[in-house]
């Protein structure tokens, strides 16, 4: 088991950890999982640790990786932008990216990537090419697919949560991962949208068979 506590850091220098079943470099069209994108919505690294905890436990079918927790500083200050004060997922270097915000809590930093927790996630992607990302967040309960490839897998989470899937969230999100992975990269996109302040103990059960059904 690939374990690195440190893979990354934040913007205030705090460890992002990732793990994986084997070394970055032996992994074959792995699927990418993240959690804590935005540190107000915590739902998203509860999801990821029950589904780190289930890969520990049992060997899966397909190679994966996963970042508990990108967002650390976020998390910890229960603030949506990371530590500089920037939403991460209007960050990503895609074509897509704009300099315009009318909320603070909407931006999208100085440049495209300006953020180290951005950065890592460029890194790995670049590292490990993933045939399919799949971002835990919480908002309005929907699956979010991005790029037709991926429509297997958010329609297993559909049913499994019983929550509708769309093609796209319903607003414009210039500089988000969805932009970067599909619409730059051709890498399709899951956006787990969970209900937002949703108790821990009922998060997992949504997702639990559609977790199964993907990496069994």
């Amino acid at each position: 088991m690939f374990v690195d506590n440190a893979w990354g850091k934040t913007a205030l220098n705090s460890p992002i950890s990732l793990h994986a079943p084997k070394s970055l470099e032996e992994l074959r069209n792995p699927i990418l999982l993240m959690g804590g994108v935005h540190g107000d919505e915590p739902e998203g690294v509860w999801l990821a640790m029950k589904t780190l905890e289930m890969l520990q436990k049992e060997k899966a079918k397909v190679d994966w990786a996963l970042i508990p927790c990108l967002n650390v500083d976020g998390i910890a200050r229960n603030t949506r932008v990371n530590g500089r004060g920037v939403d991460l997922n209007r960050n990503y270097p895609s074509k897509s990216w704009a300099p315009d915000f009318k909320e603070e809590r909407y931006n999208p930093g100085a440049c495209p990537g300006s953020e180290p927790e951005v950065q890592t996630v460029v890194k790995l992607i670049q590292l490990i090419k993933p045939r399919l990302v799949i971002h835990c967040h919480s908002w309005h309960p929907m699956i979010v697919c991005t790029g037709e490839p991926g429509m297997k897998e958010a329609e297993a989470l559909g049913r499994s949560s019983g929550y509708k899937v769309s093609p796209e969230i319903g607003y414009q999100t210039p500089g988000s991962l969805s932009q970067y992975g599909w619409h730059d990269h051709q890498i399709p996109v899951i956006c787990i949208e969970e209900q937002n302040g949703a108790l821990e103990a009922d998060v997992w059960p949504h997702f639990e068979k559609g977790m199964r059904e993907i990496f069994y």
